[in-house]
């Protein structure tokens, strides 16, 4: 799968979005060891800490589907600057990644992106 497909899968996911109050949608696009996809967006609520943000949203699914080796994520928000994944997430995603390999694929509205290795983005994860 290129990026730009990856990226795609994304901006469709944040049309699923609910968010009523924040009116910021993001989409998240998760690639598994041996190319399965998980799409996620956020769901946000009242009471706020029980909002979940698309880039978890994606990797509960796949974990509930049985699938925990993540190679990649893109993140697509409807942003003028690139949407990447808050510090909750970039710490929910380094639980499946101990060695910080994941690939995160953060755009903008308009097409461009940039990518990161997640441990450039958490150099320094919670672990027991």
């Amino acid at each position: 799968m290129t990026d730009k497909q990856l990226l795609t899968m994304a901006r469709e996911a944040s049309s699923k979005a609910y968010v009523p109050y924040s009116k910021f949608a993001v989409g998240a696009a998760l690639e598994c060891k041996g190319g399965k996809v998980f799409t996620g967006c956020n769901v946000e609520n009242a009471a706020l800490g029980s909002t979940i943000c698309a880039e978890r949203t994606a990797c509960v699914k796949a974990v509930s589907e049985g699938f925990s080796e993540f190679l990649r994520i893109a993140i697509y928000a409807e942003s003028e600057g690139y949407c990447l994944p808050c510090g909750a997430c970039r710490q929910f995603l380094a639980e499946f990644d101990k060695n910080g390999d994941i690939e995160v694929l953060a755009s903008r509205a308009d097409g461009r992106y940039v990518s990161y290795r997640l441990r450039e983005l958490l150099p320094h994860t919670f672990d027991f």
